[in-house]
């Protein structure tokens, strides 16, 4: 047992869990795992009590109480992270279990354009922040939008790199940002391109990107593209 303390802490309404999963990639620290059909916090100092899971639940089994606890530990978190980046996601379902491979298109049939996308999971949520592929990579961070507006996007941004997906708008901001803060610290990745489009709000992933570049303390090079609804490119930095 670590150090106890009366703070906040996420409680789990079993009655109430059905054992969907959609806590588990919430929890930027990986506190949370389906065990036996149920959402489970695995351990006490893995959990922040800042409760970025509670709006993913929709039986709402998830709540947060006040009690004696173990005290929540950084290094314990980063610790925890490491070793379920070099395994799987924190997962409920195959969802998220890590894969990489060749882009092939369509199996059994020639494609003019085939898929270059080189590994599996690609939302930033449920994405490692040790996975393998994200190791010394070149990272391009993409709006969810960007892919459909922009014809070209495997062509011109997926050779060579490798995808996180993110909504600025209608994404939990402080559960990616403390995601991505944990890609920059552990896996070293040699650049980050942000690609998003024309519309206000989706300027957010730039100042996501920006905001987990300092908490990380990493220089790394930032490129920033914006595509617009009719898909060009507008501006490139």
């Amino acid at each position: 047992m670590g150090n106890t303390a009366t703070r906040k802490i996420v409680h789990i309404d079993e009655q109430k869990c059905n054992g969907c999963g959609e806590c588990v990639p919430s929890c930027a620290e990986g506190a949370l795992r389906i065990v036996n059909g149920k959402a489970t916090l695995t351990a006490e100092k893995y959990c922040d009590g800042l409760g970025a899971c509670l709006g993913e639940c929709p039986q709402g089994a998830i709540t947060i109480e006040v009690r004696a606890a173990d005290g929540f530990d950084e290094h314990a978190v980063a610790q925890h992270l490491a070793e379920m980046g070099s395994h799987e996601a924190p997962a409920a379902c195959p969802s998220a279990a890590m894969m990489e491979f060749e882009g092939l298109g369509r199996v059994g049939e020639a494609v003019a354009e085939p898929s270059r996308l080189s590994h599996w999971p690609v939302q930033l949520s449920l994405v490692p922040p040790g996975a393998p592929f994200l190791k010394d990579a070149d990272v391009v961070l993409a709006a969810q939008c960007v892919p459909f507006a922009y014809a070209s996007f495997h062509r011109d941004f997926l050779g060579g790199h490798s995808l996180l997906i993110a909504c600025p708008k209608l994404d939990d901001f402080r559960a990616h940002l403390a995601r991505l803060t944990e890609v920059l610290k552990k896996s070293e990745i040699r650049s980050l391109t942000v690609v998003h489009m024309e519309v206000p709000c989706c300027g957010g992933l730039s100042y996501l990107a920006k905001e987990a570049l300092k908490l990380s303390g990493r220089d790394v090079p930032l490129h920033d593209v914006t595509v617009g609804v009719k898909g060009g490119i507008l501006a490139e930095v």
